[in-house]
C-alpha cells in the first residue's frame, strides 16, 4: 500500500517547470500561452479550491482518485506533461471518453469469439474511461474507474497510434505523472534542436549516481548497480543504458540488449561488438542491414569491424583474446572448455577476474566471450551473477562464494528426463590413456579420422548431412562429440544414433582399446518411444575384447568374465528393474567400476570437436538385402 496523498506535489512540479524553463533557448518562438509559463517558471495552473473539485466530482458522478484530487488542489491542470500531451486537464476539462475517438469499436473488431474477459475489458476502456489529454500529439489519456487498487487509485491508461503498442498502464495518476517526468527528461537529453545543454539538478544527481553505480557493479555489488543505473536509464542519461546493458548480458538476457551509447564508440567496441553481433547472428531470420540502427552514429571503420566480426561469429571462428594476463588465463579456459571440462574453464576465468583490466570507465566486465563459440555456452544467469559479484578492475570487494558446477561428476544424469524427453538412446565409448585428439585415429577410417571445430551436436549434424552424398541402410557411422572422461580417460559420445540391432552391431571396444589402454563401449536404450528396450555394454584391453553383454529383446547375451558390479543378472534378474532405474543403476555402475564421468554441460549446450566413426555394424552377409541412396 502507497500513501500518495503524503506526496509533495508542489516541489515536484516546481521542479519540473524549473528544468523545463531552463531547456528552453532565451531566444527561442513560443506560443503565447509557453511565453507566460517560460517566464513565470510554471507549467501549472492556479490551485482549484475544494468548492472546484467537488462540483468536477458532482459533474462526473464520481469521487476522484486521492493522487489526482491532491495534484488538482496544487495545479488544475498542467502543461506539457511528457513529449506528447500539451495540455492535461483540470476539473473543468476531464470528461468521459464516452468512445469519441470510436477506439472501442475498432479494438472491438480485433477481437474473436475466443477472447476473454480481460481483452474485453480492455477494449472498453474507451467507453468507460476518463479523459485526462486536452490537447496532444494523437495521444490519449484515459484514467480507468474499474481499476481500482486498495488505496482508491485509479490506474491511468497512455496510448497513441503512432507508436503500434497496447496502451501503457500507470498504477495511479501519480505514477502516471511521475513517468511522463521522466519521459520528458529522456526526450531532453536525447534532443538535436540546437537548445541550451539539458542540466539541472536532477540529471547531475542522476550523473553522479550512474558513476557511483560503476563503482559499485566493480567491487561486485551488481544488483544495487543494476537499479540505479535503471533509474538513469529512464530519464534517459548518457551511459546509463550501456552500463546496464553490460549486467543483463550477463545475466543471459538479450532483448533489448543493444550496450547504447557505447559500442560505437571505438574505446569499447572490441568488447562490445561481439556480444551485439553475436546475438543477431543468432536470428537467421533478421536482415543484415538491421544491424546498422543499433550502429547509427558508428564510422566507416566500426561498421566494417562489425560486419566482419558477424561473418567470423556465423563461421564458428570468432575467437575472444584480451592482453596480459587476463588474456592467458581466458586461453586456458578455453583449452579446459573445448574439452568439455565447463567446470574447471569458468573457475579458470573468474579466478582470473582481478587481473582483468577494463578498457576504459564505462567497461564493467569482459564481454566479448560471450559470442566465442566454445567460451560463450559457459555462461547461465547463476555464473553470470557470480562473475558480477566478484571485485575486479581494480576495486576492492567481498568475493562471494563460488557457484556450485554444473557438471555432477557422473553418467547418471544421462538416465534423467531431458527437455522434450529427446535422449532416449545415445552411446559413446570410453578410452584410458589416450587423449581426446587420438580417438580418430582409433575408430575412424580416412577422411572420418580428424576431428571437427567445436561445435554443437545440432551443428555438427547439419553439417554432416550437408557434405554427405551416400546413405546406406547398413551402414551406422556415428557422429561423435569428444572430450575428456575424467581422470587418465576421454571420451566420444552420440546422443541421436541410429537404431539398434544386434545381429548385425560390432561394438568398437577392441578397436579403441590399443596397447596399454582400455575401452569402454555403452549404447543405452532403455527408454524407446518405440520398438524393445536394449543395452549394450563392452569392455577392451590391449586391443582384445575381456567381457560384454548385450540385453535385447528381452533376453541377455553375456561373453566373458563379467566382473560382479556389471553382471547383467543385478539389472535384468528375475525382479528387473524399469526403465529408467536401470538405467540409472547400470550407469552409476559403469562410472562406479572405472572412474569415470561424461560433462553434462559441455555435451547438452556447449560446443566440442566432432568426428565420424567408421561403421559400427558388419558388412552384409549373403542373402541380406540393403538400400544405397547417392545424391549428386
Amino acid at each position: 500500500m502507497t500513501d500518495t496523498t503524503a506526496f509533495d506535489w508542489r516541489s515536484f512540479l516546481l521542479k519540473w517547470s524549473a528544468e523545463w524553463a531552463d531547456s528552453l533557448p532565451d531566444d527561442g518562438t513560443r506560443s503565447e500561452d509557453d511565453e507566460a509559463a517560460w517566464q513565470a517558471r510554471w507549467l501549472g495552473f492556479p490551485a482549484a479550491s475544494e468548492e472546484r473539485i467537488a462540483a468536477m466530482e458532482e459533474r462526473l458522478g464520481r469521487r476522484m482518485p486521492p493522487s489526482y484530487r491532491e495534484f488538482l488542489k496544487v495545479s488544475d491542470g498542467w502543461r506539457h506533461a511528457g513529449g506528447f500531451v500539451w495540455l492535461l486537464a483540470g476539473t473543468e476539462d476531464a470528461r468521459w471518453h464516452d468512445n469519441a475517438s470510436g477506439l472501442a469499436d475498432l479494438m472491438e473488431e480485433y477481437l474473436d469469439e475466443d477472447a476473454g474477459p480481460e481483452e474485453r475489458r480492455e477494449a472498453d476502456l474507451w467507453r468507460r474511461g476518463l479523459q485526462l489529454d486536452v490537447e496532444s500529439d494523437v495521444t490519449h489519456v484515459l484514467m480507468d474507474p474499474e481499476d481500482v487498487d486498495e488505496d482508491g487509485e485509479w490506474a491511468v491508461y497512455t496510448w497513441a497510434s503512432w507508436r503500434a503498442e497496447p496502451p501503457e498502464r500507470h498504477a495511479n495518476f501519480l505514477a502516471f505523472m511521475r513517468d511522463m517526468h521522466r519521459e520528458f527528461h529522456s526526450l531532453g537529453t536525447h534532443r538535436s534542436d540546437g537548445g541550451p545543454e539539458f542540466a539541472n539538478d536532477t540529471t547531475r544527481k542522476l550523473d553522479a549516481q550512474v558513476a557511483q553505480a560503476r563503482l559499485e557493479a566493480l567491487r561486485g555489488d551488481w544488483e544495487g548497480a543494476a537499479r540505479a543505473l535503471d533509474e538513469a536509464k529512464e530519464y534517459g542519461r548518457p551511459r546509463a543504458a550501456g552500463l546496464g546493458d553490460q549486467i543483463r548480458r550477463l545475466l543471459g538476457e538479450t532483448y533489448m540488449v543493444y550496450f547504447d551509447g557505447l559500442v560505437t564508440d571505438p574505446q569499447y567496441a572490441p568488447e562490445l561488438l561481439p556480444p551485439l553481433v553475436a546475438e543477431h547472428a543468432a536470428h537467421s531470420y533478421r536482415d543484415d542491414s538491421t544491424l546498422r540502427f543499433h550502429l547509427r552514429g558508428a564510422d566507416d571503420d566500426l561498421v566494417s569491424l562489425a560486419y566482419a566480426t558477424l561473418d567470423q561469429v556465423r563461421n564458428g571462428m570468432y575467437r575472444y583474446a584480451p592482453a596480459g594476463p587476463f588474456g592467458e588465463a581466458v586461453e586456458r579456459a578455453r583449452e579446459l572448455a573445448r574439452w568439455g571440462d565447463s567446470d574447471g574453464a569458468w573457475r579458470t576465468l573468474v579466478d582470473a577476474l582481478p587481473l582483468w583490466e577494463p578498457l576504459g570507465p564505462d567497461h564493467l566486465a569482459p564481454m566479448g566471450w560471450v559470442a566465442d563459440p566454445v567460451l560463450g555456452p559457459l555462461l547461465t544467469p547463476e555464473r553470470g551473477r557470480d562473475l558480477l559479484s566478484t571485485p575486479r578492475g581494480g576495486q576492492e570487494g567481498a568475493a562471494p562464494r563460488p557457484v556450485a558446477g554444473l557438471d555432477p561428476g557422473d553418467l547418471a544424469w544421462l538416465a534423467e528426463p531431458d527437455p522434450g524427453h529427446n535422449r532416449t538412446s545415445y552411446r559413446f565409448v570410453l578410452v584410458e590413456g589416450v587423449e581426446p585428439e587420438e580417438l580418430p585415429a582409433r575408430l575412424a577410417d580416412g577422411d572420418g579420422a580428424a576431428l571437427d571445430e567445436p561445435m554443437t551436436l545440432w551443428e555438427a549434424r547439419r553439417r554432416s548431412l550437408r557434405n554427405r552424398q551416400e546413405f546406406s541402410s547398413f551402414d551406422d557411422r556415428a557422429l561423435m562429440a569428444v572430450g575428456r572422461a575424467g581422470a587418465g580417460w576421454s571420451f566420444a559420445f552420440d546422443g541421436d544414433p541410429a537404431p539398434f540391432s544386434h545381429r548385425r552391431f560390432v561394438s568398437p571396444a577392441a578397436a579403441a582399446a590399443g596397447a596399454g589402454t582400455r575401452a569402454v563401449v555403452v549404447w543405452s536404450g532403455l527408454r524407446p518411444r518405440h520398438g524393445e528396450p536394449f543395452f549394450h555394454l563392452s569392455v577392451a584391453r590391449d586391443g582384445v575384447e575381456q567381457y560384454a553383454f548385450t540385453h535385447a529383446d528381452g533376453e541377455t547375451r553375456r561373453t566373458g568374465e563379467i566382473p560382479r558390479a556389471l553382471d547383467p543378472g543385478r539389472f535384468f534378474g528375475d525382479a528387473p528393474e524399469e526403465g529408467a532405474e536401470a538405467e540409472r543403476s547400470l550407469l552409476e555402475a559403469v562410472a562406479g567400476e572405472f572412474g569415470v564421468s561424461l560433462p553434462r554441460h559441455a555435451i547438452v549446450h556447449g560446443r566440442l570437436h566432432t568426428f565420424t566413426t567408421r561403421s559400427w555394424t558388419r558388412p552384409p552377409q549373403d542373402g541380406e538385402t540393403y538400400s544405397v541412396i547417392r545424391i549428386w
